[in-house]
């Protein structure tokens, strides 16, 4: 298979991947509102959906980077504040600044900035991480030196931090480590 055939074959695998997908997580929902079963068993069916929704968000991460690498993505641009798209309900992860309005894949984006945000929390290891944002520039801190290969995409050891990257970058953003901060400029 050629190098331009791979990306095709991705997208297409993540597409055709997503139909037995919805139907486990379609069944295990079935089953925890059908009622009249044990704490366990609910229990278990909690972790199928949950790990069913997960697996979804990775097909859709892979997906767009595949169709980056395949030159076919075509993002859906929308008018979003960027203090916005750092901002998350996740407690690890926080968001302080001024923002500006930016034309930007807003989802796409946001969901990458919440991955170098998580990787720099699980590969530092930290507790909690700040996005300070100045307008287009968000600077994540800390960034430890354990982290620092992991999020600017250097080692391949975070699926989330290499698709922020890709993303950012297509976009005409850009990544740069500076001491112990992550700058993004969208």
């Amino acid at each position: 298979m050629t190098d331009s055939r791979f990306p095709r074959v991705v997208s297409l695998a993540c597409h055709d991947l997503r139909t037995p997908l919805a139907t486990v997580y379609g069944f295990a929902r079935t089953l925890t509102r059908a009622g009249e079963l044990d704490e366990r068993t609910l229990r278990f069916l909690g972790m199928i959906e949950e790990a069913s929704e997960q697996m979804a968000e990775l097909l859709d991460e892979l997906g767009v980077v595949a169709r980056i690498e395949g030159e076919r993505w075509e993002p859906v641009m929308r008018e979003i504040d960027t203090l916005e798209l750092a901002s998350t309900d996740d407690e690890r992860v926080l968001a302080e600044g001024t923002g500006e309005r930016i034309e930007t894949e807003g989802e796409t984006v946001a969901r990458s900035l919440h991955s170098l945000a998580v990787a720099a929390v699980r590969h530092g290891p930290v507790d909690q991480v700040t996005w300070r944002v100045d307008g287009r520039t968000l600077e994540l801190a800390p960034i430890t030196e354990d982290a620092a290969p992991v999020v600017t995409g250097e080692s391949m050891r975070d699926f989330g931090s290499l698709v922020a990257r890709s993303v950012i970058e297509e976009l005409g953003g850009k990544l740069e480590l500076d001491g112990d901060k992550l700058r993004v400029t969208l």
